[in-house]
């Protein structure tokens, strides 16, 4: 069986995830590489030893050109994410893009209908749902264990600074730590939940500390020096209040600078007969015989980064060529986008958005 073809577009870090992926699927060519970057182009290129003449600063002419690709990752800034799939989709592609979708819902919605009007896949990067500390949730989950899961909280709260470059240019980004961080706790609540539909939302975003580039010692997790100008235009914390068509409450909060004492990254949900927490391996509390019981695991259920993104690809390989259900559709996408929307728009306006 002759073996797909993969471009990657955007050629900065997350596309080494993606890179290193394909290479080890067994049904995949690392074929071709498209970037805006020359320098960061031909470095990348030279790492991964794709040949120069499968190396292109612009999408359309490397579409127009190799015709015989068979995949797309669009791993590109997330202003750029719309405009590179949508090319990527009617040139006849199945296309992985990272998350968030897009930069607001119009952007995802042409995305989708581009994807339906080609009858292409198009997968988005929620690569949380393809963790096992995911599948040991769902595991309970989907047994009942949990009984109706009304309430639940995520954290994703970073002391000091995002990690430079185009995440805090909002022209670029879309936002701070709601549209990069928040996206993945929301996306897994609401994945581990059944995907049920948000319908409104109340939220709050604060620009107070920015990026605090001046602070001495430990840079956290910036990667941006002392002194260093780059822009910071986003939020610097995000909160929120997000209901769902099912009764399920989830709070949110995402931040990028934050006085607080360490990073933190809970996921807790509350059920009728048990509740648990990520933080990072996961834990369940119950009751059993008129005693309060807490569940815990031989094995080590915390989230392990090693396999994650090659589960994702995986995934997206074996949707390619084998037709299976997508565990990560445009859909989803969207409705992120709407909850994401609707939060900046609460924070804005200071009321409640009610989502159609």
């Amino acid at each position: 069986m002759a073996k797909l073809k993969a471009a990657i577009i955007g050629t900065g870090g997350i596309s080494n995830e993606h890179i290193m992926a394909y290479q080890k699927n067994e049904n995949v060519e690392l074929y071709a590489f498209c970037d805006i970057n020359e320098k960061q182009l031909n470095l990348m290129a030279e790492k991964y030893g794709v040949p120069k003449e499968r190396c292109f600063l612009d999408k359309d002419e490397m579409l127009k050109a190799l015709p015989e690709i068979d995949i797309v990752s669009v791993c590109t800034w997330n202003s750029a994410h719309a405009e590179c799939t949508i090319a990527a989709l009617n040139a006849g592609k199945n296309v992985l893009c990272e998350k968030p979708m897009a930069m607001n819902t119009k952007q995802a919605e042409e995305m989708l209908e581009a994807a339906k009007k080609n009858n292409k896949l198009l997968q988005i990067g929620f690569v949380r749902r393809y963790g096992n500390d995911a599948d040991v949730m769902r595991d309970f989950i989907d047994a009942g264990y949990f009984g109706d899961i009304y309430y639940a909280k995520a954290t994703y709260l970073r002391r000091n600074g995002n990690p430079g470059g185009w995440f805090g240019d909002k022209s670029r980004s879309g936002g701070g730590p709601l549209i990069d961080l928040g996206v993945h706790v929301i996306d897994l609540v609401r994945y581990l939940c059944g995907n049920p539909k948000p319908v409104s939302v109340y939220g709050a975003t604060f620009q107070k500390l920015f990026n605090r580039p001046d602070i001495k010692g430990g840079k956290g997790y910036t990667s941006v020096s002392a002194g260093n100008k780059d822009i910071c235009d986003v939020e610097d914390l995000a909160s929120a209040m997000i209901r769902f068509d099912n009764g399920l409450v989830l709070s949110v909060e995402a931040s990028f600078s934050l006085n607080i004492k360490e990073p933190k990254g809970d996921i807790e949900f509350f059920g009728t007969k048990a509740g648990a927490k990520l933080s990072p391996e996961v834990e369940i509390f119950t009751d059993e015989q008129g005693y309060l019981v807490n569940v815990s695991f031989d094995k080590d259920t915390s989230l392990s980064f090693d396999g994650l993104f090659a589960g994702e690809i995986n995934h997206f390989v074996d949707c390619s060529l084998n037709n299976v259900p997508c565990r990560a559709p445009a859909e989803d996408g969207v409705w992120l986008m709407r909850i994401l929307d609707a939060i900046y728009e609460s924070a804005s306006t200071g009321h409640e958005v009610i989502i159609k």
